[in-house]
């Protein structure tokens, strides 16, 4: 059944109320676990140096020692852990104000390849670009842009864990356009291509479950939509496409459609 704007209405402050709940709870949540993550820190260096404030001769740890350092080293991993994870959770949660303006889909792409391309170079992925010069520009805030391509470059590299190659292409596409980043990975089985973009659903080690979730929802917010093909050990292609500004903006796009 449609749901009339007077419910919408309602559960608009519900809806905001929920978030700064959860935004107050992470911040509850963040700063005893950053004053952990220093504790641990401090015991992890008296540990370190157990051996030598005993005997600067012969400053080898005792066994008991080692394995109190090996736990104080698997919290603190643990502590960090949680701190990326709330990280993640707020970013997500907060969003933020989507201040677009006329870019060049392009050079951003290229400016984030340049970046992530020294870790995919020591990860053994190589980089096979498309990078046409005079595309259509895009309204776009430029930074939530980096931070959802970003979360599809890395999302590649993950996919990759014995190297392979990346393809990026950018086009235009219709009235839009169009990043595809395609990687040759693991690929995605029919499970887990529907739930990829669930908040916090992952089954990478240390996975969050809110990159791609983010991204969808920066795309989202710029009038755009992203789509993703995978197969099972053949890779995955994700493709983005965000509209002109010419589109949006309602001049010439629309004008010669109409003449």
């Amino acid at each position: 059944m449609e749901e009339r704007p007077s419910e919408t209405r309602k559960e608009e402050p519900r809806v905001a109320f929920l978030f700064r709940l959860a935004d107050g709870l992470a911040h509850e949540i963040k700063n005893p676990l950053s004053t952990m993550s220093i504790n641990l820190t401090l015991l992890q260096e008296d540990w370190e140096r157990a051996g030598a404030a005993r005997n600067p001769a012969n400053p080898e740890r005792t066994p008991r020692e080692e394995r109190s350092l090996k736990r104080v080293r698997t919290l603190q991993r643990e502590v960090d852990r949680l701190e990326h994870i709330l990280e993640e959770f707020l970013h997500y949660a907060r969003g933020s104000e989507v201040n677009r303006k006329p870019e060049d889909v392009p050079r951003i792409v290229q400016e984030l390849l340049e970046f992530v391309e020294p870790e995919d170079e020591r990860a053994g992925i190589r980089h096979h670009v498309d990078l046409p010069i005079g595309l259509p520009l895009v309204l776009a805030d430029e930074a939530q842009i980096k931070q959802a391509v970003l979360n599809l470059l890395v999302n590649a590299r993950q996919a990759m864990p014995d190297g392979g190659e990346l393809l990026v292409r950018v086009r235009r596409s219709d009235n839009d356009v169009e990043i595809m980043i395609t990687d040759t990975g693991l690929g995605m089985n029919e499970e887990r291509l529907e739930r990829c973009f669930d908040e916090y659903w992952s089954d990478k080690k240390g996975g969050t479950g809110l990159g791609l979730p983010t991204a969808r929802r920066i795309i989202d917010e710029h009038g755009g939509r992203i789509t993703v093909v995978s197969e099972p050990a053949r890779g995955t292609s994700f493709s983005v496409f965000l509209p002109l500004a010419v589109e949006l903006t309602g001049t010439r796009v629309e004008q010669e459609e109409s003449e």
